[in-house]
């Protein structure tokens, strides 16, 4: 395997936040949300009751989805065809980005994605790693 790219990203929460009471969350929702994201903040947030937790969620998401994109350069996903999965202590698995490209954006193989988020306070990090199978 040879690294294809290494993107981070830093967001400031309360930036998130701020676009979550301008835009409303499912405005956000509707925009970056995969699929299987969009379900997985449905069930977590029903009546999106929860503003803190509903931001940190979208937020995290957003960040993993900007250091895709530098990872992937010079390939550009759509935000919905990235979908982040969290770690899951009960299950024992850590966090997953998964690439489902559409056949125009990326011809032949995928790249393999690797993943890591730190929250810090109002900061979540975002670290991506895209590699790709040296096919000979």
């Amino acid at each position: 395997m040879t690294i294809h790219g290494i993107g981070v990203d830093l967001l400031h929460v309360p930036r998130m936040a701020a676009l979550v009471r301008r835009r409303g969350a499912n405005k956000i929702v509707s925009r970056i949300l995969s699929p299987p994201e969009r379900s997985a903040f449905s069930r977590l947030w029903p009546t999106n009751s929860d503003e803190q937790a509903a931001t940190r969620f979208l937020g995290v998401r957003w960040a993993v989805k900007e250091a895709a994109y530098k990872a992937l350069y010079p390939l550009r996903p759509t935000w919905k065809e990235l979908t982040y999965t969290s770690f899951d202590p009960h299950a024992g698995s850590k966090p997953t980005l998964a690439f489902h490209p559409s056949s125009s954006t990326v011809p032949g193989q995928r790249p393999k994605l690797h993943v890591s988020v730190s929250h810090d306070g109002e900061y979540i990090l975002a670290h991506v790693i895209a590699e790709h199978s040296d096919v000979v």
